[in-house]
């Protein structure tokens, strides 16, 4: 019986297994996890054949190397890298073969944070509710990668696809966020609201899975005290007391007591998952919907 599996040669900076997420849960204080470029996900999952919710891996940065124990095709998109199987240049953005026992060795991130490397037939990790996420902030899911851990596969359903290259959005240079005011924007001054949307923060080196942190003015409250704990979605922008915006991403906690200003636009999340430090960010005011 062939053995399906990768072997971790280097683990890299944080490498976990993703997919869609687990939705439907936060009444259960379960976060949602999954892919943080869930559009870059889909696209390796595509190019290798795969289901579009089966499980990739997502690097962070150092990239990851991987040593598969039969033959198997991968692709790897997201942040640009460099990719090589037993040490030659490889494409990127495109199906690659790698046979048994070679290395595919991803590298460190060009452009962007977060690298995912699709592989036919899926990380086959046993699932958790229904997803075989990562997720950092409770634990569920698997662990994040580490060197020597085997990851099994599962059988490729479709061949690859037939392409040299697939087009992709490259990483921002300037994260322009969409967001809709509130719900809790009347806890701040209007001079702090005008500040949300007319001045330039900065990503934080701090930013996670969990959110993306930022630098630069700090937003006044218009109200003191505490706000009881209510439910959180994806894309808050919630306001810690320093007064810096915090934009919630894929492995958010599901409350919070700290008020909400607005949200981000689902669509530009992808891009927050790949700014790097010290991008620029720009949050632009939206009519609800």
């Amino acid at each position: 019986m062939t053995d399906r599996a990768l072997v971790v040669v280097r683990a890299g900076a944080l490498t976990t297994v993703q997919d869609r997420g687990r939705p439907g849960y936060a009444h259960l204080g379960v976060p949602r996890s999954g892919a943080l470029d869930p559009p870059a996900a889909a696209l390796v999952n595509r190019l290798v054949g795969n289901a579009p919710d089966a499980a990739v891996l997502e690097t962070t940065l150092t990239g990851c190397a991987l040593r598969p124990r039969s033959a198997v095709t991968v692709a790897v998109a997201g942040a640009p890298c460099p990719v090589t199987v037993g040490g030659r240049p490889a494409a990127w953005g495109a199906p690659v073969v790698v046979p048994a026992g070679e290395v595919l060795e991803v590298g460190t991130a060009e452009r962007g944070v977060r690298a995912y490397v699709g592989v036919s037939g899926g990380i086959a990790v046993e699932p958790v509710l229904g997803s075989r996420a990562t997720d950092l902030l409770s634990g569920l899911g698997p662990a994040p990668l580490a060197d020597g851990a085997v990851l099994p596969l599962g059988s490729p359903s479709a061949p690859h696809a037939r392409v040299d290259v697939a087009p992709q959005p490259c990483p921002p240079a300037e994260l322009v966020l969409r967001v809709t005011l509130g719900p809790r924007d009347d806890w701040f001054t209007p001079g702090a609201v005008r500040d949300l949307t007319s001045r330039t923060f900065r990503v934080s080196s701090a930013s996670n899975r969990i959110g993306l942190r930022t630098e630069g003015p700090a937003l006044e409250r218009a109200r003191s005290g505490e706000l009881p704990s209510e439910g959180m979605v994806l894309g808050a922008v919630q306001v810690p007391p320093d007064g810096r915006p915090v934009v919630f991403l894929a492995d958010h906690p599901t409350t919070g007591g700290y008020p909400v200003i607005a949200v981000v636009r689902a669509a530009d999340l992808p891009a927050a998952g790949q700014a790097l430090p010290g991008t620029p960010v720009r949050f632009v005011a939206v009519r609800r919907r």
